[in-house]
């Protein structure tokens, strides 16, 4: 019988070491983090839960990718 896995998805987790982040999934054997300010990691779960804990905060706004747009090429004459 599986387990239920420590965090579910969206949960807003603290590091140690990277500070605030969002779960993006959780199973028994790992555990993928979005953290705020150090992207997006995974890791071993038995290894990382004893370092994490739940945080209350609100999940931050999702930032709108921006692109460069190209110049228009002078019209040849």
């Amino acid at each position: 019988m599986a387990t239920k896995p420590a965090y579910a998805p969206g949960a807003q987790v603290e590091h140690t070491k990277f500070g605030l982040g969002s779960v993006v999934s959780c199973t028994e054997d790992y555990v993928v983090i979005k953290f705020d300010e150090h992207g997006e990691k995974k890791f071993v779960a038995h290894m990382v839960l004893p370092n994490l804990k739940k945080s209350d905060r609100q999940p931050p706004a999702e930032k709108r990718a921006t692109r460069a747009r190209k110049k228009a090429a002078p019209a040849a004459t």
